[in-house]
C-alpha cells in the first residue's frame, strides 16, 4: 500500500490546498445542492477535480466513488475503489468553523485498507494502513487505552448535541461538539479522543478513509449493530457510526442501545 499511500497523501495535499486558498478568500460562491441535501461550494468541487485527477492518472483501473461526481455502476464490479469526500464538513466550512478535512479512502473487496485525512486549515495529515499502523503528519500514533466511557472525551455532533440526542449520556462522559463525521473519526485514531456516535445513517465517502485509520491505530468501527462496514454497496450508506479506542466499544454500543 505504499504506492497508494503516497498518491492519496499527495492529492489530498493538493486538494486541501485549494480549499484553503478558497477559505481565504471571501468571494467563493455557495450553493444549495438538490433535495435539501446541504451546501455546495466552490471548494467541494475544486478538491474533487484534484483528488479524481491524481487517482484516475495513478490507478486507472480502480473505481471510485465521491460524494461530488455522479456514482458511476461499474465501481461494484471493481475490485479496487476509492472512496472521497473532498470536503467533509462542508457545513462548518460555509460556518468559518475550521472542522472539515478532505477524505480519501481505499477499499478492496469491500473492506478498508488505507485512509488519508488532511486538515486544511490546521495542515494535519492522518493516515492509516490496516495492519501497518497510523501517523499523523509522520509520527506513528495509535487510539487511547481508557477502558470506561466515565470521564471519557466523546466527540458529538453539533446539531445532534442540540436536539438533546444525548441527554441520556450527560454526567457519564465529556461530550464535545464537533463538525465533520471524518474528523471526529480521525480524533479518535490519533488518540484526541476516546469515541464518536450517531444513530443517524452516514454515507460511505463520510467514512471509508477515517475508518481504516481507527482500524489501523487499533481502535474500533461499526455500525449500531455492531456490525462491521462493507464498503462500495450499490446503495453507499452505512446504519449509524460508533466509533472507539475498542476497549469502550461494547459499552458503547448498549449505551446507543438504551436510547443515547
Amino acid at each position: 500500500m505504499h504506492k497508494e499511500r503516497d498518491v492519496a497523501v499527495r492529492a489530498a495535499t493538493a486538494a486541501s490546498a485549494a480549499i484553503h486558498e478558497i477559505w481565504r478568500r471571501d468571494d467563493a460562491w455557495v450553493t444549495d445542492k438538490d433535495q435539501g441535501k446541504g451546501p455546495l461550494t466552490e471548494a467541494d468541487l475544486a478538491a474533487d477535480a484534484i483528488l479524481q485527477d491524481h487517482l484516475r492518472t495513478a490507478f486507472p483501473d480502480d473505481g471510485i466513488l465521491s460524494e461530488e461526481s455522479v456514482d458511476a455502476p461499474d465501481r461494484l464490479g471493481k475490485r479496487r475503489v476509492w472512496i472521497l469526500d473532498p470536503l467533509d464538513g462542508t457545513r462548518e466550512f460555509v460556518d468559518r468553523v475550521p472542522e472539515f478535512v478532505v477524505s480519501v479512502g481505499l477499499v478492496v473487496e469491500g473492506r478498508p485498507v488505507l485512509g488519508v485525512l488532511v486538515h486544511p486549515v490546521r495542515g494535519q495529515v492522518i493516515v492509516g494502513i490496516v495492519g501497518e499502523g497510523a501517523w499523523l503528519d509522520g509520527a506513528p500514533v495509535r487510539t487511547t487505552d481508557r477502558s470506561s466511557l466515565e470521564g471519557g472525551r466523546i466527540v458529538v455532533s453539533r446539531s445532534e448535541l442540540r436536539k438533546g440526542m444525548f441527554d441520556a449520556w450527560q454526567g457519564l462522559a465529556h461530550l464535545e461538539p464537533v463538525g465533520s463525521v471524518a474528523y471526529k473519526m480521525g480524533l479518535v485514531g490519533i488518540g484526541q479522543a476516546d469515541a464518536t456516535f450517531t444513530p443517524r445513517p452516514r454515507s460511505e465517502w463520510d467514512v471509508a478513509g477515517a475508518t481504516a485509520i481507527v482500524l489501523a491505530a487499533g481502535g474500533r468501527v461499526t455500525g449500531t449493530s455492531g456490525q462491521p462496514y462493507r464498503f462500495n454497496q450499490p446503495k453507499p450508506l452505512v446504519n449509524g457510526v460508533v466509533v472507539s479506542n475498542g476497549l469502550l466499544h461494547d459499552e458503547l454500543l448498549a449505551l446507543a442501545r438504551r436510547g443515547g
